[in-house]
């Protein structure tokens, strides 16, 4: 068997990930097969932390928060990230994957509390842990807390998955004559604006000299082939 090139990786999965081809809400079946490729890497011995986003459960209510306070908005947000990790938890359990779910904001009724060491020890016991609550503090969103939580378990890459497979220089849904970005540098993707991660993000993976790749999650096999080094997606590196 190959082996992977990345020991410790940080998974960022939006909430729209989890909707599969629904308006909002968690589709079960998109859940299953994310956590089968997730659990094909976990047997391979690569050490998986995940931040998750909230979308999908805030587009539901979105029309009733229109007009309201920004933090307030995205403190609801963050509870759906943790509602998130929990359907995410719960999938891995039925799929025979160990995982945790750390909450950067206290709910010790659902999750534990974000703990740097305590994370690291459970990657270390080939435990999957999830993060929710994004950074815990408003206006700043899930890609940078992926970055953020990146850099603070040592990973060694950061794995945007999305919808898309990579980077284009324009929207393919909209322009058939876009091409892939086998690999773009962060100033590159911040000063085009290349909206799959936030510019903050890209900065703090930047000055942290973290990698970063994007890619198709609901393309099968796609998170292992990334995972051995494979030409898969789109690399953001310096």
């Amino acid at each position: 068997m190959a082996q992977p090139v990345f020991k410790r990786i940080l998974l960022k999965l939006s909430g729209e990930a989890l909707m599969g081809d629904d308006a909002y809400g968690i589709n079960r079946e998109t859940v299953t097969a994310i956590v089968a490729q997730v659990k094909e890497i976990v047997n391979m011995g690569v050490q998986v932390g995940i931040v998750i986003g909230g979308g999908n459960i805030f587009r539901g209510v979105a029309p009733a928060a229109e007009g309201m306070d920004r933090a307030t908005a995205d403190y609801m947000g963050m509870l759906a990230t943790v509602m998130n990790a929990m359907a995410l938890q719960d999938a891995m359990k039925h799929a025979g994957v160990a995982a945790r779910v750390q909450s950067a904001l206290n709910i010790e009724a659902v999750a534990e509390p974000y703990i740097r060491g305590k994370a690291i020890r459970y990657l270390e016991e080939g435990k999957v842990v999830i993060f929710g609550a994004g950074t815990g503090n408003p206006f700043f969103t899930t890609d940078t807390a992926a970055a953020l939580r990146g850099v603070e378990i040592d990973a060694e890459i950061v794995l945007k998955a999305t919808k898309v497979d990579g980077i284009y220089t324009a929207d393919p849904k909209k322009d058939p004559t876009a091409t892939r970005y086998d690999m773009v540098s962060y100033d590159e993707a911040i000063n085009k604006n290349l909206k799959v991660m936030d510019a903050t993000a890209f900065t703090l993976c930047r000055d942290q000299k973290m990698p970063i790749a994007v890619f198709s999650i609901f393309k099968e096999g796609a998170l292992k082939r990334v995972i051995l080094g494979e030409n898969e997606g789109t690399r953001v590196m310096a």
